[in-house]
């Protein structure tokens, strides 16, 4: 029997963790039973305009049979380099060692030891008219065409499989798929980077996130190297402190960057949804799918939630004919459903080896149907956690076809509702907050030099003491809530300035008596935690279109209105529905100056002092629309 490792380098780092090397990933099959089971090689693989792609090639030993091949592709490296040198774990995950697959890794156009130019996130091609015009769909076309008539142990039948930038690889791979390709599972892949994946959302920039991505990742590679490293240091944990000196964004290539990475530079001259972005957009292109497709993602992921659910909803919407679509949402952050058993994160525990069960009962048995026959395949629609009664559900549509709307009413004296609000409540109708760039919300009640995964469910009793963070609560439920898909947030506000960041946290509020876990290093007292569920931010210029911004008319109500990633979650009975606004999260988001001008070019004086308000009454209801079981 063939056996073997965890899930590939490429596969398991993700985006931000592939360059960072991110702890805690969990151990391989080991070196030593990889060469003794399978026999490596490398190839130059020519793609339709002549260029070549570094490819590596780990064969089964066992010759009584032809094998199914697995390929992921990635810019992280697919070293080491060197025939006779070998990975210390192989494939999505061990089961499938075990069993014996082919198992491809390839370098990415123009990165590392494979020829031509990268493109960060290839704008997909739609009919091309030269024959040799390439895209990712193309290149992975191409590969596969040549593996499948040049490895003699392959039967043909071909999988893709990728987690973050491979995720959006193995998406752009079921494009105009080549025919062998069968199955394929992208995992947290990029979809959208100016609406919803990694650099920002709804057009607000994420700002650790990006540059200390490019910071390491976004060199120039002028010709292929086994050696591609580009260390950075802050000279600092502190993030928040970091990036708050750090001033305007300009400053990022005046102080650190110097005109050297070419990404930075062009997101910088984009500061709208123009077509630099739209064409990065993937989710046109996902239609008519022929190969079955697993997405998978997680509830807490911090870079690529996004990616999940719409790469999920634009294949369901515009593939009939396609050979399934099934959706994977598990309680994970940022490709941990691949690194170790899935029990916790943060100070939040689930209960349940999430992770491990996602590897034995639903990515094995998918691939293991699709490639080799064998099985029956177990799958619905969708495969959901449920977090708040930590339990797996199975769906035949998601959104779950039963669930309703109900709205969230903002009241006043903080006040959150089913019911709308009352004509005769006392005050003025609205709530204030100082939203002052200078001194920013913080996201996080910690220190961090980055993005850590953890903020997706952090304690937010720090920002709901804050000055300039607004709360509105339900009672004690008196039975349990459970939400199911997006949340919708409309709110009537108005702002001193003629720009505004609006940020949307929902939360579930502990009872004041909760249990402290048996183990509490951190001393995290859970009594009255408030756990955030799902939050996001919209800019506020960006309330009509993401690519025609308007300005606010200062102190006139205005309606924005947008939409937080899917949620799956119980909200326990004795438990709270908590609702936060706020205009910064910082360094989360880089400041909005508060004044209508051009972001990434504005200059210190642009930074002004807002007062926010947000409406509560009849005529003027600000309120958060869920979708709610049954």
């Amino acid at each position: 029997m063939l056996r073997h490792a965890a899930c590939s380098l490429a596969g398991l780092l993700g985006l931000f963790a592939a360059v960072l090397l991110f702890p805690g990933m969990s151990a391989g099959q080991g070196l030593e039973y990889v060469k003794a089971n399978y026999t490596k090689f490398e190839y130059r693989i020519p793609m339709r305009d002549g260029k070549r792609l570094f490819t590596a090639v780990y064969v089964p030993k066992d010759s009584s049979q032809k094998w199914p091949l697995l390929l992921s592709r990635t810019p992280y490296s697919v070293k080491p380099y060197g025939a006779d040198q070998y990975r210390a774990d192989l494939g999505p995950s061990p089961l499938f060692g075990k069993e014996g697959y082919i198992f491809v890794y390839q370098d990415v156009r123009g990165r590392w030891m494979s020829e031509g130019e990268f493109v960060n996130m290839r704008p997909q091609l739609s009919q091309p008219a030269d024959p040799q015009a390439i895209d990712e769909s193309t290149d992975a076309f191409d590969t596969i065409e040549w593996l499948v008539h040049h490895l003699p142990s392959c039967n043909g039948r071909v999988g893709m499989w990728g987690i973050s930038y491979p995720g959006f690889y193995t998406a752009a791979g079921v494009i105009n798929a080549h025919p062998a390709l069968l199955a394929a599972s992208p995992q947290a892949p990029i979809n959208d980077w100016f609406q919803g994946d990694d650099w920002h959302h709804n057009g607000a920039f994420f700002l650790p996130h990006m540059f200390n991505f490019m910071a390491k990742f976004g060199y120039e590679r002028p010709e292929p190297t086994k050696k591609f490293e580009h260390p950075f240091d802050h000279d600092t944990p502190d993030g928040y402190e970091f990036f708050r000196r750090l001033g305007p964004l300009s400053n990022a290539n005046a102080r650190y960057f110097h005109e050297k990475i070419p990404f930075w530079n062009e997101a910088m001259q984009h500061g709208n949804y123009d077509d630099f972005w739209q064409s990065r957009n993937l989710r046109p292109h996902l239609k008519d799918i022929r190969p079955a497709v697993m997405t998978v993602g997680g509830w807490f992921d911090a870079e690529n939630l996004f990616g999940a659910l719409h790469t999920y909803k634009s294949i369901e919407a515009h593939s009939p004919a396609s050979a399934g679509n099934t959706l994977v949402m598990g309680p994970w952050r940022h490709g941990q459903w691949a690194r170790d058993e899935g029990s916790s994160l943060g100070h939040v525990p689930f209960n349940a080896k999430t992770a491990e069960f996602y590897r034995e009962k639903i990515e094995f048995p998918f691939f293991q149907f699709h490639l080799k026959q064998q099985g029956k395949l177990p799958h619905p629609e969708a495969w959901v956690f449920e977090t708040g009664t930590n339990q797996w559900k199975q769906y035949t549509a998601w959104p779950p076809a039963e669930s309703r709307l109900q709205n969230l009413y903002f009241q006043a004296n903080e006040g959150l509702s089913l019911s709308p609000p009352k004509e005769a409540e006392p005050g003025p109708g609205f709530d204030t907050y100082v939203s002052d760039p200078a001194k920013p919300t913080p996201f996080i009640d910690w220190t961090d030099i980055g993005m850590p995964a953890e903020y997706m469910l952090a304690d937010q009793r720090f920002a709901s003491r804050r000055t300039d963070v607004l709360v509105y609560q339900t009672p004690e439920l008196e039975a349990d809530l459970t939400l199911a898909g997006p949340i919708e947030v409309d709110l009537v506000v108005s702002t001193t300035g003629s720009d505004s960041d609006w940020v949307v946290k929902l939360i579930d509020v502990y009872p004041d008596d909760y249990p402290d876990p048996a183990e509490n290093p951190t001393r995290v007292r859970m009594g009255g935690f408030q756990q955030l569920v799902r939050g996001d931010v919209m800019r506020g210029k960006f309330r009509n279109s993401l690519s025609k911004p308007e300005p606010f008319e200062p102190g006139q109500p205005t309606r924005v209105r947008f939409t937080l990633p899917d949620t799956s979650h119980c909200f326990r009975s004795g438990h709270r529905i908590m609702v936060q606004v706020q205009s910064s999260w910082f360094p989360l988001v880089d400041r909005n100056p508060q004044t209508f001008v051009d972001i990434y070019q504005a200059k210190e004086a642009d930074f002004q002092t807002a007062i926010q308000r947000v409406y509560r009454t009849p005529e003027q209801a600000s309120r958060v629309q869920v979708r709610v079981l049954p």
